[in-house]
C-alpha cells in the first residue's frame, strides 16, 4: 500500500461539514452539495490552483492548502457567508501531515484531524487546532493573536485537541494594550528625564525653575487678557 502514496507534506486543511447531512432526504442533500460545491468554486478563487486540492468528503469537502496557513484561514471565514443563505456549515481547520494517492486523493492526519475538529463545531462557527494556530504564527507572526482559546475536546478514538476560534475584536484589544503600554513606557521615560535633572541641578533649584517659568508664562497671560479688556474697552 505505500507504494500508492507519496512522500508526507505538512498542509493546512479546512473541512467543510454540512450539518446533519446524512439524515437529510436525497434531494435536500443534492441541493446542498451543490451550494457546498459553489462555495467552495468561489472561497478558493483567490488561491492558485497549485496551491490547493479538493477533496469530497461523505458529509462535507475537505480543502487542503499548501503553504499558505493565512489563505486558508481567509478561505474559512468567506465561506461562514453561506450559512447567511441557508446552508449549515460548520468548519474545522487543521495543520498536519497529508499524502497524496495516486488515485488523486489525499490521506493523513492533517486531513483526519480537520474533520474531527468540524465534528465538534456548531453551525455557523469555525474551530481551529493548535498545530494550525502555531502554523499560522510562524507564517504570519501576530495574526495567531485573533484566534482565542475555545476549549480542549475529546474526540471518538479520546484523543484530546486544543481548539481555538476567530475573534474580530482580539486584534482591536491588543492595539489598544500596545497603546497602553507605549504611553506607560513613555511616562517612565519622562518620570526618568525629570529624576535625572532633579538630581543633576539639585531639588531646590529644579523647584525655582519650574516656579520662574510658570511666573513667566502666568504674566505672559496677564499681559495677554489686559490687553483683549482694552479692546473691549475700545
Amino acid at each position: 500500500m505505500s507504494k500508492n502514496k507519496s512522500a508526507s507534506i505538512l498542509a493546512s486543511v479546512v473541512f467543510l461539514k454540512v450539518q446533519e447531512f446524512a439524515r437529510r432526504p436525497v434531494t435536500e442533500q443534492a441541493r446542498m452539495r451543490a451550494q457546498l460545491d459553489a462555495v467552495v468554486a468561489v472561497t478558493t478563487a483567490e488561491l492558485a490552483p497549485a496551491s490547493r486540492i479538493v477533496l469530497e468528503a461523505s458529509d462535507g469537502i475537505a480543502v487542503v492548502v499548501l503553504a499558505d496557513p493565512a489563505g486558508a484561514l481567509r478561505l474559512a471565514e468567506r465561506a461562514m457567508a453561506a450559512v447567511a443563505a441557508g446552508l449549515p456549515l460548520s468548519i474545522g481547520i487543521n495543520h498536519g501531515a497529508v499524502q497524496t494517492m495516486r488515485s488523486d486523493g489525499m490521506v493523513g492526519d492533517g486531513i483526519a484531524v480537520a474533520a474531527s475538529v468540524a465534528d465538534f463545531t456548531s453551525p455557523s462557527r469555525i474551530l481551529i487546532s493548535r498545530s494550525f494556530r502555531n502554523a499560522l504564527a510562524e507564517a504570519a507572526p501576530g495574526s495567531e493573536a485573533a484566534l482565542v482559546p475555545a476549549g480542549t475536546f475529546t474526540d471518538s478514538g479520546l484523543r484530546t485537541h486544543e481548539l481555538f476560534r476567530p475573534d474580530p475584536h482580539a486584534g482591536r484589544r491588543r492595539a489598544r494594550r500596545y497603546a497602553a503600554l507605549t504611553t506607560g513606557a513613555v511616562a517612565v521615560l519622562l518620570a526618568a528625564g525629570v529624576a535625572g535633572r532633579v538630581s543633576k541641578v539639585g531639588q531646590e533649584s529644579f523647584v525655582e525653575g519650574l516656579l520662574a517659568a510658570y511666573r513667566d508664562t502666568a504674566a505672559q497671560g496677564e499681559k495677554y487678557v489686559r490687553g483683549l479688556v482694552q479692546k473691549v474697552k475700545f
